[in-house]
């Protein structure tokens, strides 16, 4: 089976990382050829994340280096596309694609049209996601609430997969009595600002408890925000992020309940519970599917629930304990890569069902 794999980012992307590029060992271990193309390179996607920058000319240059990779689609049994192959460009490529696809979603990227400021974004390309939905030969979503938006949109096929870890590369933490413990974050500087939405129990649960605060991938904008409490800011690797969240006590991911965040698939929750950590949350989107079906730590909606959830967890430990086991064998039933690849091969099969049969065995 020959896979042309269209990526919106390189490695460094998580979306991309963690929704196709991690799967690429075993699918060739298991005899299927991959060729990838991603969208942006690292110069852009460095550009993008350290100052916001969407240089023209380069990503003009981009779109055209995927305009010659789609030149060669034919020479593949199927594509695998990330969200959609130009963004800001209607659907009419993606209509004109004449070897089989399917496409992944990992965010509600249908909002940046359908609910964009500009009434001619809205107006030209508000039905374009739902177009691409409709002509793949199956969608992929992240969550329940991206999975419903590609059957109401008409798509052929769609297969609910959360995003996942490598069991091989987490592993539980090791408990002990903490005598400050540790609040933990991981994610990226665009999305550090959910962080101020619960700042009072943040200061409240480290004053009275002596907790402090470990932020990865954070920016030191944040520390201006968290007045009164300990921050410590670690710089995010793909190398260190496991062994950065077993020093964590208790994972949090606070998130509004907006129509984009409820598009987020919660990796951030299953981080945590693979290394036995146990969480509190907002109860948006796909993290109240996550934190129910695991029974890995606590749902908070409200600045009073976050500091009665928080005051639980710190004033105790075997409560931790129990929660972040609760939380590690959900990983292993269910969020894990080992657990969702056989669930990924049915669903490029299905999407070229001549070679399914090839690409399952």
């Amino acid at each position: 089976m020959k896979i042309l794999l269209l990526t919106r980012y390189p490695r460094t992307g998580a979306s991309s990382r963690l929704r196709t590029l991690q799967y690429l060992p075993h699918l060739r271990a298991a005899g299927h050829e991959v060729r990838v193309q991603s969208l942006f390179d690292e110069a852009w996607l460095e550009g993008l994340y350290r100052h916001g920058r969407r240089p023209p000319g380069r990503t003009a240059a981009l779109y055209l280096s995927r305009l010659a990779a789609l030149a060669r689609a034919a020479d593949h049994d199927l594509l695998w596309i990330e969200k959609e192959l130009f963004p800001y460009l209607p659907a009419w490529i993606e209509r004109q694609l004449g070897t089989p696809w399917i496409v992944d979603y990992d965010d509600a990227v249908f909002h940046n049209y359908d609910l964009a400021r500009s009434p001619l974004v809205r107006r030209l390309l508000g039905d374009k996601i739902d177009a691409v939905m409709r002509g793949a030969s199956g969608v992929i979503a992240g969550n329940r609430y991206l999975a419903e938006r590609a059957r109401a949109a008409g798509a052929a096929r769609v297969t609910l997969i959360p995003t996942v870890v490598d069991l091989g590369r987490y592993r539980p933490r090791i408990t002990a009595p903490a005598a400050h413990p540790v609040i933990g974050w991981i994610g990226s500087p665009s999305t550090q600002k959910y962080l101020l939405d619960i700042r009072a129990p943040l200061q409240q649960a480290c004053r009275g408890h002596g907790a402090r605060l470990l932020l990865v991938g954070a920016t030191p904008e944040i520390r201006a925000g968290l007045p009164g409490i300990e921050v410590q800011l670690e710089p995010w690797s793909e190398e260190r992020e496991a062994a950065l969240i077993r020093r964590m006590d208790i994972g949090i991911m606070p998130l509004p309940d907006g129509p984009w965040e409820r598009g987020k698939c919660g990796y951030k929750l299953i981080q945590y519970m693979a290394c036995g950590v146990p969480l509190v949350a907002s109860p948006t989107g796909a993290n109240r599917e996550i934190v129910e079906h695991g029974g890995a730590g606590l749902l908070a909606d409200s600045a009073d629930a976050w500091h009665d959830a928080l005051s639980r967890l710190l004033s105790s430990a075997s409560e931790r304990e129990r929660l972040g086991r609760a939380g590690r064998q959900a990983v292993e039933n269910r969020y894990s890569l080992q657990r969702q690849f056989p669930v990924l091969l049915e669903a490029l099969g299905a999407a070229l069902p001549s070679a399914g049969k090839a690409l399952v065995n």
